[in-house]
């Protein structure tokens, strides 16, 4: 009852005419970025981070929370009008949506996944609001062993289960940790790969360091394979579901919701299986033909599933400081940028701003429906704009927000580095989630390592000396290694024809 009361008074704080006017602008601003063609939530929430710089806690707070939504209702736009999904749990999305789309449907596509949306997200928020406390409680009875295990396996679930190749998993992960290491080392005071350059003394601004990789390497990747004519836009018309539509929808969005929290408020947890769990089993519970030429199961199932999985991503990131996906490591940053640090004691010495933020998703989730149902054919209109002046104008809020972090030039050097990083990942096919892991948890783990060798007196063993902690070392492990002995079974397996013959 205690959290429902605090849950009243943060709505209290955040539902004033000044935050609701910000929370619709950040609505506006998330889904207007979001729409554009290969822009999803995460690249959405770190190129207008910057705006929410020079607000206060509450309104920054409510601000955000509509970008983040916005953002993310933008990249299931661009799934279903383009067959672009913003990210890679859009990726379900796309499949039956863009052929809604095709076949005259895309209103009911758009329709369903905002509303979808709206619940998963709206449910979410709420079990966050119950979730949060209670494992905060256990996060402070967990020691720096069990903190660091948590850290390690925190990245080897979510590198291993991304993109095709483990290896380019682990490289982009290894990439991340590096460039986490670059800046003044806390314990010895010693300049680590700074290269005499005095800038260089602090860590890097992950915000740099997000929107390099995100922005500025996909509008170079873009520019690349630039092609000559605009986008084909499909025709949205009025976003209306019929009886039907909706008989079929309310199943999945709740299915999908079930599905997905659980996945984000475990760490590492992700979006990627809860939607392609949820496209299977709506698959299974409709037994009919149709899944594949547009079936709207397969749009609200999965949208469902990956709100839901976001919202549960405040758990690990609110208990524990950890954040499980690149959206999350960027509002992790937003968090840091004003003044506070997640974990244990999060709940206690930011109660209000706790209570407020999650008030400020509730009401952030809410405004995307009441705006952009009817707005939907406007944001399919910007998708005419010619890729060059699409790109231009990325660019310059990419250097714009690279610049505003620290007021340094040397910022926007570091941009164009990490853009051609960008650039260069996305050519040999390396995931990127894992480099922003990498450059966020790197750190948070090396103190816990520190702290742990510190209590053992620098013995090894007190990497082990709690039962949690060799739990995960083994789940990790094993998280490592099943997958190719199975590989190896499987390709040892005599196939039907070699049996035969």
């Amino acid at each position: 009852m205690d959290n429902v009361n605090l849950l009243l008074d943060g709505l209290g704080a955040a539902a004033s005419p000044e935050n609701l006017m910000y929370a619709a602008i950040g609505v506006i601003l998330g889904t207007f970025v979001g729409v554009l063609p290969g822009i999803g939530p995460a690249m959405a929430v770190a190129l207008l981070l910057p705006v929410t710089f020079g607000l206060g806690p509450t309104q920054s707070f409510i601000m955000f929370a509509g970008i983040y939504y916005g953002g993310m209702y933008g990249g299931s736009t661009t799934s279903i009008l383009l067959n672009t999904p913003g990210e890679s749990a859009s990726v379900m999305t796309a499949l039956e949506g863009n052929k809604m789309a095709k076949k005259g449907r895309a209103a009911q596509a758009l329709a369903t996944a905002a509303i979808g949306s709206f619940i998963a997200g709206t449910i979410g928020t709420l079990l966050v609001a119950f979730c949060a406390p209670w494992l905060a409680d256990i996060g402070v009875e967990i020691g720096a062993p069990s903190y660091f295990a948590i850290i390690v396996l925190a990245m080897v679930l979510v590198t291993s289960v991304l993109g095709d190749s483990k290896l380019r998993g682990f490289i982009s992960l290894f990439l991340g940790l590096t460039i986490g290491l670059v800046g003044m080392d806390l314990n010895t005071g010693q300049p680590r790969l700074s290269f005499d350059q005095p800038l260089l003394a602090d860590r890097l601004d992950i915000v740099v360091v997000a929107v390099g990789i995100f922005a500025l390497g996909e509008a170079l990747w873009v520019a690349a394979h630039l092609r000559r004519k605009p986008l084909e836009v499909i025709p949205v018309g009025q976003p209306w579901m019929g009886k039907e539509d909706w008989k079929r929808s309310w199943g999945p969005w709740f299915r999908g919701t079930a599905l997905g929290f659980p996945f984000g408020a475990v760490p590492a947890g992700g979006a990627e299986t809860p939607t392609f769990l949820s496209y299977v089993l709506e698959r299974r519970l409709r037994k009919g033909e149709e899944f594949g030429e547009g079936a709207i199961e397969g749009v609200a199932g999965p949208e469902a599933a990956n709100n839901a999985s976001a919202a549960g991503t405040f758990v690990p990131l609110l208990a524990m400081g950890i954040p499980v996906t690149a959206t999350s490591a960027v509002m992790l940053a937003a968090l840091q940028g004003q003044g506070i640090q997640p974990g244990p004691q999060l709940m206690s010495e930011h109660a209000d701003l706790v209570w407020t933020l999650l008030a400020s998703l509730l009401i952030g989730n809410a405004l995307l429906l009441v705006l952009n149902l009817p707005l939907a054919p406007l944001w399919a209109k910007l998708l005419v704009i010619p890729r060059p002046y699409l790109y231009a104008g990325i660019l310059f809020f990419a250097s714009l927000g690279a610049y505003s972090a620290n007021l340094q030039p040397f910022d926007v050097f570091l941009l164009l580095v990490f853009g051609l990083l960008g650039l260069t990942m996305r050519r040999f096919g390396l995931p990127v989630l894992p480099l922003i892991l990498g450059v966020i948890l790197g750190p948070l783990g090396e103190k816990s390592f520190r702290e742990a060798l510190i209590i053992s007196g620098g013995e090894a063993s007190g990497l082990f000396n709690e039962t949690l902690a060799i739990v995960l070392y083994v789940v990790a492990v094993l998280a490592i290694v099943t997958p190719l002995v199975l590989g190896a079974l499987r390709r040892r397996t005599p196939t039907d024809v070699e049996v035969r013959a």
